[in-house]
């Protein structure tokens, strides 16, 4: 019974491993793996994996090393790790470093994954967190990822409950909504985390439970005015996205547009608005593409959609966070992934985990912020690579990747389980994020979602 989070502090990687909790009624234990990749193309990283159980002791500690531009899969957790390990991670390298996190819920039946951090803040904001809203919970964790004690408040947006919490340095400590007598039932809405200390940080990872998922994102420090989510899919085989955004400001609201843009041939752009009151959170994207929304929208319901979406206007000019939640309703599948700041966006996109192997596969979709630029994709140490131009918020979107039925000089070769990187040329800024899909018997939610790694 685990929990995990990771983050990249300078040369340093910090994590949380997820614990189970009452939320997580449907599921009774959970295990974690992470995947880490050596970003740097020419040297080889030395790293050591420190264990930190919850009271903030160090229970385990591994050394190892990473080929240049390579990755190490840690799944299941070292031997050493002692039995029912419950805590948080921190890994030292002697290059820079990032992970991804895969989180399984009894044995293989449920999943969920979430990507690295660069760091710590006195402040983060979490989207959305539910108590018993159509059945559906969330729990969180939060790491200090500091070198001194601190304590930490959660304040739920529409009521005055709260929780805190003292925690030790690189520790790690769990909040669960479901326990909070203080909200009501049905609770849908937004969070924020604040240190007692400016100069203290922490980052904290959410995980949403129901009966057909488990969904996990990361919570966010300092937003950005005009968030964007390279991957939004409504009423394909099943498929909807809720997106969620959050506004940052304590006082000011803000009447905020998301725009969305078609790949091609895969739907028809068009936006929708609504106004987000200060802390809380609007809802986008499932009931403009389905039905019974009330923002203002040119959507239309029921369109079959693939492709991208941005915030275009912002009437207040407030932060902005958001999270992306894509459910299969016509089969059981749910992930969740995080919104970008467009002003974090590189040349170059990195995913640690790519796979075609075991009855798992993957797919990833790459969003262009810059200018026109012609996008090149490569897989770890393979000879595949495809390329393709892609405009201002344009998005490839390149699925089935399982050897034999993926696009041509796409796929990856059988048994694959490695990284991958794509690379824009001159005036492409990219964003990205990672599906993958476990197809194998007695899995109810196989579908896991990471965001890419900027290089």
């Amino acid at each position: 019974m685990k929990k995990i989070g990771i983050f990249v502090l300078g040369l340093i990687l910090l994590g949380l491993l997820l614990a189970p909790s009452a939320a997580s009624a449907q599921i009774s234990s959970y295990s974690s793996g992470f995947q880490v990749v050596n970003l740097n193309e020419s040297d080889a990283a030395d790293i050591t994996i420190n264990f930190y159980d919850q009271s903030g002791a160090i229970v385990a500690s591994v050394t190892d090393s990473i080929d240049a531009g390579s990755s190490n899969t840690y799944s299941p957790l070292p031997s050493t790790v002692p039995v029912g390990f419950d805590g948080s991670v921190v890994i030292a390298s002697t290059e820079p470093v990032a992970s991804i996190t895969n989180v399984l819920g009894n044995g293989f039946e449920y999943g969920s994954s979430y990507s690295s951090f660069s760091g710590g803040s006195s402040e983060v904001s979490l989207p959305l967190v539910m108590k018993e809203f159509y059945g559906i919970n969330t729990w969180f964790n939060v790491q200090n990822t500091g070198s001194s004690e601190t304590t930490v408040t959660v304040s739920y947006a529409g009521t005055s409950c709260t929780d805190s919490a003292v925690i030790q340095p690189y520790a790690a400590a769990t909040f669960d909504q479901q326990a909070n007598t203080c909200l009501p039932s049905d609770y849908n809405n937004a969070a924020t985390i604040v240190t007692d200390e400016a100069t203290d940080e922490v980052a904290a990872v959410v995980m949403q439970v129901f009966s057909g998922g488990l969904l996990a994102y990361n919570g966010f420090a300092v937003g950005g005015t005009e968030p964007v989510f390279p991957l939004v899919v409504n009423n394909v085989y099943g498929i909807m996205t809720g997106i969620q955004i959050q506004n940052q400001s304590s006082t000011t609201a803000s009447t905020v547009r998301v725009t969305y843009t078609a790949n091609t041939g895969t739907g028809t752009d068009c936006y929708e608005e609504t106004t987000i009151p200060p802390g809380g959170a609007g809802t986008y994207s499932i009931g403009a593409f389905g039905s019974g929304t009330t923002n203002t929208t040119t959507c239309t319901a029921g369109q079959y959609w693939i492709g991208s979406a941005a915030v275009s206007s912002n009437s207040a000019g407030v932060n902005l966070v958001g999270i992306v939640n894509q459910t299969n309703y016509s089969s059981s599948g749910s992930s969740a992934y995080g919104a970008f700041d467009p002003g974090a966006a590189t040349d170059t996109v990195v995913m640690p985990l790519l796979m075609d192997a075991y009855g798992i596969w993957t797919g990833f979709s790459v969003m262009n912020v810059g200018s026109s630029a012609t996008v090149t994709c490569s897989y770890g140490d393979t000879s595949i690579s495809f390329s393709r131009t892609l405009g201002n918020n344009e998005a490839m979107d390149v699925q089935n990747l399982n050897g034999g039925t993926g696009d041509p000089g796409q796929t990856l070769p059988d048994g694959y389980i490695g990284s991958g990187t794509c690379t824009a040329a001159s005036g492409g800024e990219l964003l990205g994020v990672v599906n993958q899909a476990n197809t194998n018997a007695g899995v109810t939610d196989g579908t896991l979602t990471y965001e890419s790694v900027n290089n």
